[in-house]
Parts: structure tokens; C-alpha cells; sequence
């Protein structure tokens, strides 16, 4: 509703007007109001009175409504005159209309199209008495008064009231303003006599004064972040008044409670006292109060004093390792190791607590790192925790975040311990070697304190900024490789690696825990037929070609996925399930070690290279075609892989009278050297004698024995020098169907950690000369070489199995 404008000469008001009712609005005399009118009826009305008069009667339902009901009306509405009209969209019309004096219906004269009236008029008296006038100025000063008070009433308002000469407009003026409902509205307007109207409004006046008055008072004591707080105080004063309990205080005794029996450390104990101080001085409103709450939740939940007792029986704890697992001995004798130093200390009751080792097992996929930790646990009776730490990139991931921040949270390592429930889990740090470095920092950096038994003593999360004792803690990392793990990080842990599985390990794998372990998983149970030992070893040649047993046991769960399905159809399963019957089962064959080595070949050698994945064959090609000594080397070789060719062709040049090759072979042919699977980066010095080999091979055209396979750095006086990841890459001979592994000298004391099994099925020679390598892998020639002809440049080899 608008500012009011006394009308100084009111037009002349018809005996009968059209009645327009309206919902929740009421309409003063003087003053103005948009309206909004639609439905045929009501904008008949408003077009033949806005055509003839410009004169309309307003009176409030006091049912809402849309239709026409004399008894819904009020009893007193206002005469208004329309100054403006407008249409609309969709046949509606907008009117600006202006109150002109109250008027009560006498009689009801017609109602359709739309209802018209005699009305009665009713003005306010020109002479009025002193208390009159009393009330009219106790009404102007309250009015004033709350204009000061109210943020929504605008200052020109006190204005135009102190200029309304006539007490009953005054009142009007004051009604149509205040924050009141439209039923006080209306009884306002019903109130024809200005002395009794002006008590009314009085009284509303008194009441809206208090409320502001409370309200001011209440927004000069608060912020908008101290509004939550005030209603929290008010509530709890309510509750005071009820004689309800105080949580707050219960809350703290709660908390005095628990810091009694977590019986914390010294520093750790000062600090919570602290956060309880200042907890029980803060309202619990407060924005602080959840963050110390929460701070306080970690640090009493923390197990500081709460440990598991370590199973000394060593026998018991061998037996539970050999449950779990096949093999690993290594690993399982550093266990019991760690095992009988515990049990030792306390017969001698030695002071102090054994640190807990911080190992590291480094080996392919699928070898059982991860699921080793869980059967360390079961052994040594502690709990687990696992955590992975592939991708992780944030080094607060691992130390936690400041509890300035907002979510902040401890670091993994304090919520695995907190999820453990004891202070000396077995703790597994997953995929170490697969940690990240973003602009957060560097994980691998914050977890040298971590690992570093000298410094984990007393380590220090950001969030709870307390020294925290992780030296009881059994720290277990994997990895897939060790070079990409920091140096730093790498001295601070005891690697224990984890090659491949031979294949009689994965045939007593087989047996004693994927078979039984996928007949649950496939709901066959005893009722699943047996898998025969010449079933297995063709699954493990033919279909898989891995270092670990994974997708060995994928395999084994696709057979009995499929006896499954026959056993649901009613079908009628097989007592066992024999070699033949694979190609049924799983299709055809996937791997074929006399296909993987194929024919003997000139220019072609079978050499052995390491993976992450453990390790595997891969076969070099050298081609010579007439050229100008141009030497191209193709397959994604890095650098080091690149000098390696540079090193065998500069020894086949110096021995080319020796070798029977024309010396002038490096001015009149191209070499070209060639390491198939080109998508796959390849780098490292063990590929120099096969290099030397494919290239004299190529140079005699004299074929190679493709069951010889061979590894080993060369100089350029043709000796064989050391490599690693020895027992990977036989294992892999042993699995593509190698029978000669020719290796370097150097390398013998890495043949202990062989299996028996590999030992038997490869003849391993210890060479440390090309001399002595040329022999075994090259076929014998009886004529000479042909200097004009020189090898076939199209000869095809066969891709290593990826």
C-alpha cells in the first residue's frame, strides 16, 4: 500500500456502487492500491465503472474466495476511485485505486454480471473534541517513534503523518502502515468513531513498540554468527525454567569421564584438559565449539595405552603362515624371526618394547603381497589395518590437516591406528611405489618420519599435534618395483622380494586355495567336479602366462561358472573336468611355448628381460641388407638399450676375421635392429649379448636355437657382465618353454634363491664371453659367408607375450 495523499476536495460519491471483493487487502480512505482483477466479471465491473463513475466499492472477504458471497463480505469497506488502468496478457487488468471514505452495504441490488450496492457513506466528524486531539498527538509521537525503530518503515513517513491534519486519517495512515494482519486491519476500519479508532491504534502501537524495542536490543548484543548462539542461550534458559537437566554440563562431566580411563600420555593428557577448559567456557552454540568437541573425540578414542598380546607359539604361528600360503619362506622366516626376538625379550625381561619391523614386499601382481599382511596378522594375533596409497598425492593425506581448516581430519596413519583399535597393528602401506607428487607435497617425504624407527616414536600428526608412539606398530609396504620408490624412503625399509611362481607352486597353489575357494564362490560347493592335475598344468601353459596366480584364477572360476550354469539348468555335472575338456570350457588355447619360440631362425635370438609384472621373453631381430653402414635401431629402445646395439656392433666389427664376416660389412650394408612389441617402452643393458648374438647371426647367416634364451651386458671386448632380476626372468624361461638359459658368471650366487623345480628344467650356463655365448646359440656353418648376399632383410619374428 502507498504513501497516502489527503484528498482536499473528494469527488462526489454515487448512491450505488459496484462491490469488488478482495482477499487479505484492506483499503484505507486517502489511501493508494495496486490491484490485480481477472475472471470476466470482475473486469466488466472494472471497465463500465472505470467508463462511468471511476467509482467501486472494496470490502475484504472474510472467507477468501473467488465468487460472490454478500455474507463473506465485511462489514465496513471504502469507496474507491480508480486513477489507472492497465490490461494485461490473458484478459486480466492492473488498477491503481485510491480510498475515498468508509461505506457499509444497505441493500444489494443486483448481482449479476457483477453485484452492485447502496451503500451508506461514513466521514469523519470536521469538529472533534480535546481528547481527540490527545490521542491523535500519543499516536503521532508512538508512530514516529517506531519509524526510528523499524528497518523497513522509511523516515518520510514520520513526515506525512506530522502533516495529516485530521485525527481519524492519522489512524488510518498508522493502520494501513503498521506490520499488522488484515482481520486488525479490518477492525480498524470498522471503527467508525475516530476516539475508539484512535485507542485501537494505540494499542496496536504499544504492542509492535515492544517488539522492536526487543528486537533492537537483541540485534545490538549479536552478530549474524552470534544469532545461533543467542536462540541456543534462550533455549536453555527455557530449559532452566522447566527444570530440564543441563547437557552441556553433563557433556563435559561426560568427557572428564573418558579422559579418566583413557589414562593418555603426559603431553597428550595436558592437551585434552586444555580443549576441556575451554570447551566448558564456550557456549555450545559457538562455530569453535563442534571443532574442539571433535578434536577431543580423536584424541581420548586413540588406543595410547590399548595393545594386542603377540602369539609367541612359534610352531602355531608357522602353522597359521602355511595355511594361508605356499612357499614364501623368506618372508615367513623373518616373521618367526621377529616372533622369537619378541618372545626372548620378555623371558629376560628386557626393559623397553621390540621395535616393530618396517618391510617391504616387492614383487609382481598377483604373488599375494596384499593378502600376505592379513595371514601376518592372523599369526602374530594383532589387528590389521590396510592402506591404500596408489595416486595419493597430498602429503597431508599422511601427516593430516591443521584443525584450522575446515573438514580437517587426522592423516591414514592415525585413523588406521584409530580403526585398529590397538597401538600395535600390522600396518599395511598398499602400492608404495605408486605415490604421487602434486603441489600439496610430496607423501613419499612425509612418510620418511613415519618409517624411520629412530623418529616414529613419538610422531606427530598436524591435527592432533601430539607425539603419537608408532614403534610397537608392524609396518608392511608393497610394491611392485623398487626404483620408483625415493632412496630415502627405500633405506628406511627391509625389502623382501617376492618372484614368480614356478609351475609346480602354482599347481600346489591350485590345490590347496583357489579350487576350494572358487567352488564357495560359485555356490557348487562339494557338489563341483575335480579338476585333474593335467587339467591344471594346461591351464597354467597354455592359458595363462603370468608371474602370480590372478588370472590363474580367473580360469579356474570361469570352469565352474560354467558348471554352474549346467547345475542351475538341471543339467547333470562331470565327476572332473580333464585337460580336452578346456578348449569346451575356455575356448582355444591362449599361449603355446612352441609356438611362443617357433622355428629357428637367422637374425632372430631369444633373449630374457624383467618387468614390473615379473619377468618375460622377448626376441631381438637383426636384419643386414646392402646399404652404407647406416645402423637403425626400432622397438621403443631407450638409451641405454640403444648404447647396448652400438657395444655389439662395435665387438662384431673387431672380430669380424675371427667370425668369418667380411671386415668391410660396416661400409656396404645397413643394420637393422629391431625388438618387437614396438608400443612398449624397453631400457636396460641386459639385452647386450642377445643384440650381439641376432647381429653375428644375421652377419654369418647362421640360424639361432630359439630354446636358448640368454641375458647379460656386453663390453666391447665382448665380455658378459651382471644384470638383475635373475630368478624373474628364468622363471620366465621356464614358463615360455626355454630349455638353455645362457647367464653371466657374475650372477651364480643368484641361482640359490632358484627353485629346485627350475634348476631341474633348464640347463643354465655361466658364460663370461661372447666366445663362449656364440657357440650355444648359434648353428654350426660349413661354408662361408658371401659377402654380395647378405641376409634376407624379411625375416618375421615373434612377439613377446604381453
Amino acid at each position: 500500500m502507498s504513501m497516502p495523499t489527503p484528498h482536499q476536495n473528494p469527488p462526489d460519491i454515487p448512491e450505488v456502487l459496484p462491490i469488488l471483493p478482495l482477499n487479505n487487502v484492506v483499503l484505507f480512505p486517502g489511501m493508494f492500491l495496486p490491484l490485480v482483477v481477472s475472471g470476466d466479471a470482475w473486469v466488466k465491473l472494472v471497465d463500465e465503472a472505470a467508463l462511468s463513475t471511476k467509482m467501486v466499492g472494496v470490502f475484504m472477504r472474510t472467507q477468501p474466495g473467488e465468487g460472490f458471497d454478500p455474507l463473506a463480505l465485511a462489514r465496513t469497506g471504502t469507496a474507491a476511485l480508480i486513477i489507472r488502468m492497465l490490461r494485461l496478457p490473458h484478459g486480466a487488468v492492473q488498477i491503481l485505486v485510491q480510498g475515498q471514505a468508509r461505506i457499509q452495504i444497505m441493500q444489494l441490488i443486483v448481482t449479476e454480471p457483477y453485484p452492485q450496492a447502496r451503500i451508506a457513506i461514513h466521514r469523519d466528524p470536521a469538529v472533534l473534541s480535546v481528547e481527540v486531539s490527545g490521542l491523535a498527538r500519543a499516536a503521532l509521537a508512538a508512530f514516529q517513534q517506531i519509524i526510528q525503530l523499524s528497518p523497513t518503515l522509511p523516515d518520510e513517513l514520520a513526515i506525512v503523518a506530522a502533516n495529516t491534519a485530521q485525527p481519524g486519517m492519522l489512524a488510518d495512515l498508522i493502520a494501513a502502515n503498521l506490520n499488522l494482519k488484515p482481520e486488525d486491519q479490518q477492525l480498524v476500519l470498522d471503527t467508525l468513531d475516530v476516539q475508539e479508532r484512535l485507542r485501537q491504534v494505540l494499542s496496536f502501537l504499544e504492542r509492535e513498540r515492544e517488539i522492536l524495542t526487543i528486537g533492537r536490543k537483541a540485534q545490538e548484543e549479536m552478530s549474524k554468527s552470534q544469532r545461533e548462539y543467542v536462540l541456543r542461550q534462550q533455549l536453555e534458559a527455557i530449559k532452566r525454567e522447566l527444570g530440564e537437566t543441563d547437557e552441556h554440563a553433563a557433556e563435559i562431566a561426560e568427557l572428564r569421564r573418558r579422559l579418566e580411563a583413557a589414562n593418555l600420555p603426559e603431553e597428550a593428557r595436558k592437551e585434552a584438559e586444555r580443549e576441556i577448559s575451554r570447551l566448558e567456557r564456550m557456549p555450545p552454540g559457538a562455530a569453535e565449539y563442534v571443532v574442539a568437541r571433535t578434536y577431543l573425540d580423536w584424541l581420548l578414542d586413540l588406543p595410547w595405552n590399548v595393545s594386542t598380546e603377540d602369539n609367541l607359539d612359534l610352531a602355531q604361528a608357522r602353522q597359521v603362515l602355511d595355511e594361508d600360503h605356499y612357499d614364501l619362506e623368506r618372508i615367513k622366516e623373518r616373521i618367526i624371526e621377529y616372533l622369537a626376538v619378541r618372545k626372548l625379550r620378555l623371558e629376560q625381561d628386557v626393559s623397553g618394547s621390540a621395535r616393530g619391523p618396517i618391510l617391504c614386499f616387492v614383487g609382481p601382481p598377483g604373488v599375494g603381497k596384499t593378502s600376505l599382511g592379513t595371514s601376518i596378522a592372523r599369526a602374530l594375533g594383532r589387528k590389521f589395518v590396510r592402506v591404500a596409497l596408489g595416486g595419493v598425492r597430498d602429503e597431508a593425506e599422511i601427516r593430516g590437516h591443521r584443525r584450522t581448516y575446515i573438514g580437517a581430519l587426522p592423516g591414514r596413519i592415525i585413523q588406521g591406528i584409530n580403526r585398529a583399535g590397538s597401538n600395535n597393528p600390522v600396518f599395511m602401506l598398499d602400492e608404495v611405489d605408486k605415490l604421487s607428487v602434486g603441489f600439496q607435497g610430496d607423501p613419499a617425504a612425509a612418510l620418511l618420519e613415519v618409517l624411520d624407527p629412530e623418529q616414529n616414536v613419538a610422531f606427530v600428526d598436524r591435527y592432533l599435534d601430539v607425539s603419537f608412539d608408532l614403534s610397537r606398530v608392524l609396518f608392511i609396504c608393497t610394491a611392485n618395483r623398487s626404483d620408483t620408490i625415493p632412496p630415502a624412503l627405500l633405506d628406511r625399509m627391509e625389502l623382501l622380494e617376492l618372484a614368480g611362481y614356478t609351475e609346480m607352486e602354482k599347481l600346489e597353489i591350485c590345490r590347496r586355495y583357489l579350487i576350494q575357494r572358487q567352488r564357495n564362490e560359485q555356490g557348487l560347493g562339494e557338489r563341483a567336479p575335480t579338476i585333474t592335475e593335467a587339467a591344471l598344468r594346461r591351464l597354467i601353459r597354455e592359458y595363462t602366462h603370468e608371474a602370480g596366480v590372478r588370472d590363474l584364477e580367473r580360469r579356474i572360476g570361469a570352469i565352474y561358472r560354467k558348471m554352474a550354469t549346467r547345475a542351475a539348468e538341471g543339467q547333470s555335472l562331470p565327476e572332473q573336468v580333464d585337460a580336452p575338456d578346456l578348449d569346451e570350457l575356455l575356448g582355444p588355447p591362449r599361449f603355446r611355448s612352441e609356438m611362443l619360440l617357433g622355428e629357428d631362425e637367422v637374425g632372430v635370438v631369444t633373449g630374457l628381460a624383467w618387468t614390473p609384472t615379473g619377468g618375460d621373453v622377448l626376441f631381438v631381430e637383426a636384419s643386414v641388407v646392402p646399404g652404407n653402414g647406416q645402423l637403425t635401431l626400432t622397438g621403443q629402445l631407450g638409451d641405454v638399450m640403444k648404447e647396448s646395439a652400438r657395444a655389439a656392433l662395435t665387438y662384431a666389427r673387431s672380430r669380424a676375421r675371427t667370425l668369418n664376416i667380411p671386415t668391410d660389412f660396416a661400409q656396404i650394408c645397413d643394420i637393422h635392429i629391431h625388438v618387437p612389441a614396438g608400443a612398449v617402452p624397453k631400457d636396460g643393458p641386459s639385452a647386450g649379448i642377445t643384440m650381439a648374438s641376432a647381429l653375428i647371426s644375421a652377419l654369418t647367416e647362421r640360424p639361432a636355437y630359439k630354446h636358448v634364451a640368454m641375458t647379460g651386458e656386453i663390453t666391447l671386448r665382448g665380455k658378459v657382465l651382471p644384470i638383475g632380476g635373475v630368478k624373474e626372468k628364468l622363471l620366465a624361461a621356464q614358463r615360455a618353454g626355454v630349455r638353455t638359459v645362457l647367464l653371466p658368471k657374475a650372477n651364480a650366487p643368484d641361482l640359490r634363491e632358484l627353485p629346485e623345480e627350475t634348476r631341474q628344467q633348464l640347463e643354465i650356463v655361466l658364460v663370461e664371453h661372447m666366445d663362449e655365448v656364440l657357440p650355444r646359440v648359434l648353428h654350426p656353418k660349413s661354408e662361408p659367408v658371401t659377402p654380395a648376399e647378405p641376409a634376407p632383410a624379411d625375416g618375421v619374428g615373434v612377439e613377446p607375450v604381453t
